[in-house]
């Protein structure tokens, strides 16, 4: 309502001026050269008003000739933009499918339309990888990696490849230069710690998870420097045995459930005669996770102390957590050492229904220390071949004899304290033998069940052994490598981000409307 106001506002304020104008005819008298125009006002101002718009015309037309080539190539240039978009599209499209022959095309045609657009770099590098074509892949990487805008993208398909072909030194290159270029990177973090790891730099791999703590939650960050920190603890312990003290202590600060680091923290400050505090950080590990290193590490407090003291103080420790294997196994070997074998067989009474191999094992050599019968103790040995398995080191199928800080793979914190057949899905079940072991009068009990159950001990840079052949098999198959951009976005790797934000170009428009466009967009 008030636009039709303001127009017949503005229509009547107009009118009027014509009419003051009709009413105040005048003349305009123009000579030059010679000829002389005589007219009234109104006509005169008609004639200029023609005039400016015949001008005006004509500078339009001057103006859109002059600039109809610059027109002309901006249409091209969208025109090739939005095909060049639709073949990325297509493309893209066409890798999530597993359509090779399309993304190969559509790679083809957006290389020749938009052949410095990021999106045209990553879909040759997908359907190269798609097809196997790694040296094309690795190309485009590179060409991406030489690029601010997708230097991180490329130099993470370039960490990949170098792992599919196994090049540790160019996987270590890459990841360092992109923890140099972005430090919060997670992937690259990640990489350079498992090197350090891998190559026992535990100072190294304490400087790259620093590096990468922004991207992990604070209690794993805490676990992963407590791993670290006892693992170079370890390794300083025949060199620097302070440095290593100390190490282990800051460990235990932080992870105090943490067995390896609980156990070397009590066997350093026992060392050191500070048994207040080394007794105070085993009791909180074994209240937390009770464990046969922290009974070993409580046991020799005191080097000093006869056999009856170390059954004391062991009993001690096992009341902290009633009814727990591990504290009855704890107590029975304290006591075969002290001789009190009644003392012992009380402590295992509860579980010789279903012994496990080390309840039995244990058994056996209190049948043989306390009346030497050979029957019983090869009846206890039979019965500890075929009984369920004790928890273990163990990690992808594989089972270590101590804890290590990284799997065979290469993963930190891998090992775990469990059943070795539980991540197998097996279920342990008690066997009982008919047919006794053999063992001669001269071999001691001993000496059997280390026979039985000894393993090579794996050194710290070697992986730990296997122990079946299907696990041999299981852990011989070659690790499958992520893409860049992943199929199926799965949990553990979301893909990179910032890849498809442009905004979209419509597809289809009306014939009419696209050239009516066309033409106006001549004269802007």
């Amino acid at each position: 309502m008030i636009r039709v106001v303001a127009f017949l506002l503005a229509v009547a304020v107009i009118a009027a001026g014509f009419v003051w104008v009709a009413d105040r005819p005048g003349e305009v008298a123009i000579t030059w050269l010679g000829y002389r125009v005589e007219t009234s006002v109104m006509v005169a101002g008609l004639a200029v008003a023609a005039a400016v718009g015949v001008l005006t015309a004509l500078l339009a037309i001057v103006r859109a000739v002059l600039r109809s080539p610059e027109q002309v190539s901006l249409f091209f240039r969208h025109r090739r933009a939005v095909r060049g978009y639709l073949a990325l599209t297509r493309g893209l499209i066409a890798i999530g499918a597993g359509d090779l022959k399309l993304a190969r095309k559509a790679a083809d045609e957006a290389a020749r339309l938009s052949p410095g657009d990021p999106l045209t770099l990553l879909l040759i590098a997908q359907s190269a990888q798609m097809a196997g074509d790694r040296a094309a892949a690795e190309r485009a990487f590179r060409d991406m990696s030489e690029r601010d805008d997708t230097k991180l993208l490329g130099l993470r398909g370039l960490y990949i490849e170098a792992r599919r072909r196994n090049d540790v030194h160019a996987a270590r290159l890459v990841a360092e230069e992109a923890v140099k270029a972005s430090p919060t990177l997670a992937w690259a973090g990640q990489a350079v710690l498992e090197d350090r790891c891998a190559a026992s730099d535990w100072a190294g791999a304490l400087a790259a998870l620093d590096s990468t703590k922004g991207a992990m939650s604070k209690a794993e960050y805490r676990r992963k420097r407590a791993v670290l920190l006892t693992a170079r603890a370890q390794a300083l312990s025949e060199t620097d045995r302070d440095a290593a003290r100390a190490a282990v202590l800051e460990a235990v600060k932080l992870a105090p459930d943490l067995v390896p680091a609980a156990a070397l923290a009590g066997r350093r400050l026992a060392e050191a005669n500070e048994w207040r505090k080394a007794r105070k950080i085993l009791e909180t590990a074994w209240t937390a996770n009770p464990h046969p290193d922290i009974a070993e590490a409580y046991a020799n407090l005191r080097l000093g102390d006869s056999a009856r003291d170390r059954l004391n103080r062991m009993q001690k420790l096992a009341a902290k957590v009633p009814g727990e294997r591990e504290g009855a196994l704890a107590i029975a070997r304290a006591a075969l050492d002290a001789r009190a074998f009644q003392t012992a067989r009380a402590a295992l009474a509860p579980y010789l229904s279903s012994p496990t191999r080390r309840v039995a094992t244990l058994m056996a050599e209190i049948e043989e220390a306390e009346h030497g019968d050979t029957g019983r103790v090869r009846e206890w040995l039979s019965r500890a071949m075929r009984a369920s398995p004790d928890p273990v080191w163990t990690a992808d199928g594989l089972v270590s004899e101590r804890w290590l800080p990284i799997t065979p793979d290469g993963r930190l914190d891998g090992f775990e304290w469990k059943l070795p057949l539980a991540e197998l899905g097996g279920t342990p079940s008690v066997i009982e033998a008919a047919a006794p072991a053999q063992v001669s009068p001269a071999e001691s009990v001993s000496d059997v069940s280390v026979r039985e159950t000894e393993t090579p001990v794996p050194d710290a840079a070697s992986a730990a052994r296997p122990r079946s052949r299907k696990t041999v098999k299981a852990a011989d198959k070659p690790k499958t490598v992520e893409p860049v951009i992943p199929l199926v976005h799965a949990p553990d790797d979301p893909g990179p981000d910032g890849v498809g934000d442009a905004e979209p170009v419509p597809e289809h428009t009306t014939a009419g409307g696209d050239a009516w466009q066309r033409i106006r967009g001549l004269f802007r």
